[in-house]
């Protein structure tokens, strides 16, 4: 499972894969609660057990949702 966090004023957003035993049921309630809290630091683990801290006040959106492989392509505008 693949969590995408956009952060207010940068350019790139931050992703993380996570490891298949994560229940995103505990995750989607975990982040409710950090966002809930406001002064908080929302962390994450990865598969690999990295972790990353992200200030609640700077996230702008969290995308929750599974795998599905590289994506290439083009895009116009």
């Amino acid at each position: 499972m693949d969590v995408r966090i956009g952060v207010t004023n940068a350019p790139r957003e931050l992703m993380l894969e996570m490891g298949d035993d994560v229940d995103i049921d505990i995750l989607r309630a975990d982040i409710d609660k950090a966002l809930a809290e406001g002064d908080k630091v929302l962390w994450l683990t990865d598969r690999l057990g990295r972790q990353v801290a992200v200030p609640v006040v700077k996230i702008a959106y969290v995308e929750i949702g599974t795998d599905v492989g590289p994506r290439v392509g083009f895009a116009s505008m």
